[in-house]
């Protein structure tokens, strides 16, 4: 599926190249380690993911301030887990 492999490109490169440190090595690692396990629906909810701020994201997973990310699915629960 070309579109599919498209997406894991993009996500690919939006998470390790995020512009802060922390996040690139964060989200770049979590998707090393993830991304081929992952089906549409989970690419889908981590390619959302990562259009969040970085500083949003920072304060979701080290300040734990969960009301930041509304959103609570498989990869949100996976990356808190990371």
């Amino acid at each position: 599926m070309k579109n599919k492999k498209n997406l894991i490109n993009q996500i690919i490169y939006r998470s390790s190249r995020r512009g802060s440190k922390e996040m690139d090595l964060l989200l770049g690692n979590f998707v090393k380690k993830y991304i081929n396990a992952l089906d549409d629906e989970d690419l889908s909810d981590l390619y959302e993911l990562l259009s969040i701020e970085d500083e949003i994201i920072y304060k979701w997973y080290y300040k734990k301030r969960y009301n930041l990310i509304t959103t609570n699915n498989k990869i949100t629960k996976m990356l808190k887990e990371y």
